[in-house]
């Protein structure tokens, strides 16, 4: 069994699209250690039209020392998590980078299907203003069924285990393992927007958020291990005006919180980040894009490595 599995995890990393890398065997770094501190890539699907489940929209997952930690919880993530081997009991720490249906739509089913799997400690979410009152009106949609559960099954009170920090600039979490930290980037018109920073032990991970070019990106994201950076493909969101009844107000709002992938490029140039990550593709519907266009595109900006992210990509830290 633990054979079929890494062979499949060695194929799926063979046709992820990974450019600049040599891949020997299993023992290369970017090959998942099941037992191991790994990041996960959920779901790249930009923007939240469903089209299949090969893939779906934002979610990510660290694992570190065993915990759990989940960036952004879009439609399909609770099952994404499922198949990349969560217990979703364990969930400690969920973050969420702005209030797009496409990066929270999953968050409340999320938190129902841990709590149904037996969670008894408390889960913190970490999460814009706002994310309480859409909590609050989730839980109340529920209401009769949380009570019956927790009356008749004896569960604890999935209301009181959610824990909801509203987030601003600045240091999220410290702690003797890692550290977590956001900057605001830019996603107008939604104002509360951010990216987030993982410090794990001598490892960093950024992820970057839905946002046009962001300078401040460059000095966040430095020397990171993995920048997960979302991109849009600008001559193909440009084609979208020949298929959109409402093109034109929907390419220019597209236009002004993505990032191309020139931009990317220069981004990760800029950071000197080891390993680029591409994910969250705009469009995500254009059948025209290969691996390569994307890859190519960037490299005009960036020569370092550039992986195109796939949903269920893993990735030993």
């Amino acid at each position: 069994m633990q054979n079929s599995r890494r062979e499949f995890i060695r194929k799926s990393f063979l046709l992820s699209g990974v450019a600049g890398l040599n891949i020997p065997d299993l023992n290369g770094k970017y090959f998942l250690n099941e037992d191991g501190d790994r990041l996960v890539l959920l779901g790249t699907q930009g923007g939240p039209l469903i089209r299949s489940y090969k893939q779906t929209p934002s979610a990510n997952l660290i694992v570190y020392k065993n915990v759990p930690f989940v960036i952004d919880t879009g439609y399909g993530a609770t099952f994404k998590l499922r198949e990349a081997g969560i217990n979703l009991s364990t969930l400690k720490y969920i973050f969420i980078t702005h209030l797009h249906s496409d990066h929270y739509l999953d968050l409340g089913p999320l938190l129902y299907n841990s709590w149904i799997s037996g969670l008894a400690e408390q889960v913190h979410v970490y999460a814009p203003a706002g994310i309480k009152s859409l909590l609050n009106a989730y839980w109340k949609s529920n209401q009769y069924d949380i009570a019956t559960r927790i009356k008749d099954e004896g569960r604890p009170n999935i209301r009181k285990l959610a824990i909801v920090h509203e987030i601003k600039e600045g240091m999220l979490i410290e702690s003797s393992d890692f550290e977590i930290s956001c900057i605001k980037n830019i996603h107008p018109p939604v104002d509360n927007s951010y990216a987030f920073k993982f410090k794990l032990g001598e490892k960093i991970i950024v992820f970057s958020g839905d946002t046009i070019y962001c300078p401040a990106l460059i000095e966040f994201a430095t020397g990171a291990d993995y920048l997960i950076h979302e991109v849009m493909y600008t001559p193909a969101v440009d084609e979208m005006a020949k298929r959109r009844p409402n093109a034109t107000k929907l390419i220019a709002s597209i236009k002004s919180h993505h990032t191309s992938a020139e931009d990317v490029g220069k981004i990760a140039n800029a950071a000197n980040v080891k390993n680029l990550v591409l994910n969250h593709f705009v469009p995500p519907d254009d059948k025209s894009l290969t691996e390569q266009t994307w890859i190519d595109t960037v490299r005009t900006t960036f020569s370092g490595t550039v992986i195109v992210g796939k949903d269920l990509l893993q990735f030993a830290i």
